[in-house]
C-alpha cells in the first residue's frame, strides 16, 4: 500500500499494482470493519483510494460517515458505497459489526461488463441506512456473508462465486439514492481535478493496451498533458505517463501469473512491438525479468 499526502490534501491510499493472494483475489480485499478501524480507535481519519472502490456493509452498532463533503449517522443495518478518489473517513462505535469490500475499479467494469447504466450509476456515492428485515436488506447481509465464507475458503468454482456475490451487491447498491456533495468555497477547483483524475484512470483502463501517448489520453478530458501532468502529481505523486506504465504492469503480472502465454505473446498484446522493450521494461520497473518473476512466482 502506497500512502501520499499533501498540505492541502487529504492522504491518498494505494493498492494499484499489487496482486491477491491468486488469480480468484486478483483486484479484490475483504474484511471486517473491526479488522482495522479497531487498531485506530475505531476512527478512519479522511482519505481517498485512487483506483479502488469500496463497500462497507454494517450489520451491528453505528457509525458517523463523512463522504463528498457531508457528515451522516447511520444506525445498523446500513451501506456506505465509495467510488474511486471520494474523500471519505469513518467514526464507528465500539465493536461495530460488518464488512469493507474493496475492488479495484478495472476489476469491476470488467465484471459489470455491458450492463447498461451501472457502471456510471455507480460512479456516485451513497450512504443509508436499511430498514430491517426488508428485502434488500436480508439480501445485502446475506451476500456479505457468501463473500466472507468464500473469500476465506476454498471451494471450486470460487472466483464465479465471489464475481456473483459482488456483482448482485453493486447492482442492488446502484438503485439507491446517490448522495449530493455539498457546495465549499474550495470544492470546484478540487472537484474539478478529481473528475478529471476518474476520467483518466478510466481512458487508461480503456486504452492502455495501445499505449497511447499522454496526448490521446488528455484530449477526452479538455485539457493538456501539462495539466495532466501536473494534477497526478499533485494528488497521485507521480507522473501521468508513470499512471500507463504501472496499469500496464499490472497487466503483464497478472498474464505472467495466471496464465500460459508466453513472453512475447505477452508483450504483443500489451502494445509492446520487441519482446525486448519489454523485458526492459518489466526490469525497469521491477528488479527482474518476465521470465525470472514468473518462475519465482
Amino acid at each position: 500500500m502506497q500512502i501520499s499526502q499533501s498540505a492541502t490534501s487529504p492522504p491518498l491510499y494505494e493498492l494499484y499494482g499489487e496482486l491477491g493472494r491468486d488469480a480468484a483475489l486478483d483486484g479484490f480485499h475483504l474484511e471486517s470493519i473491526a479488522d482495522r478501524s479497531r487498531l485506530h480507535n475505531w476512527e478512519i481519519q479522511p482519505h481517498r483510494h485512487a483506483s479502488l472502490v469500496q463497500l462497507l456493509l454494517i450489520q451491528g452498532g453505528t457509525a458517523r460517515v463523512q463522504v463528498d463533503g457531508r457528515t451522516l449517522a447511520l444506525r445498523a443495518p446500513a451501506l456506505v458505497w465509495v467510488p474511486a478518489l471520494t474523500v471519505h473517513g469513518f467514526a464507528f462505535s465500539p465493536g461495530t459489526e460488518g464488512y469493507v469490500l474493496t475492488l479495484e475499479q478495472g476489476r469491476l467494469r470488467t465484471l459489470l461488463g455491458p450492463a447498461r447504466g451501472l457502471w456510471e450509476g455507480l460512479a456516485a456515492s451513497r450512504a443509508a441506512a436499511l430498514r430491517r428485515g426488508s428485502a434488500p436488506s436480508q439480501t445485502l447481509l446475506s451476500v456479505a456473508r457468501a463473500l466472507h465464507d468464500d473469500y476465506h475458503g476454498a471451494a471450486p468454482w470460487r472466483a464465479q462465486v465471489l464475481d456473483g456475490a459482488v456483482l448482485m451487491a453493486v447492482a442492488l447498491v446502484a438503485r439507491l439514492p446517490a448522495l449530493v456533495a455539498e457546495p465549499t468555497e474550495a470544492a470546484p477547483p478540487e472537484g474539478r481535478a478529481m473528475q478529471h483524475l476518474a476520467r483518466f484512470r478510466e481512458e487508461v483502463e480503456r486504452q492502455f493496451r495501445g499505449q497511447p501517448s499522454l496526448q490521446a489520453l488528455a484530449a477526452p478530458l479538455g485539457i493538456t498533458t501539462t495539466q495532466l501532468n501536473r494534477i497526478c502529481r499533485r494528488h497521485l505523486r507521480c507522473s501521468a505517463l508513470d499512471v500507463l506504465h504501472q496499469r500496464l504492469l499490472l497487466e503483464a503480472k497478472r498474464e505472467l501469473g495466471y496464465t500460459t502465454l508466453q513472453v512475447r505473446q505477452i508483450a504483443d498484446g500489451l502494445g509492446f512491438a520487441d519482446p525486448a522493450y519489454f523485458t526492459r521494461f518489466f526490469q525497469r520497473l521491477t528488479g527482474q525479468s518476465p521470465t525470472a518473476w514468473r518462475e519465482q512466482r
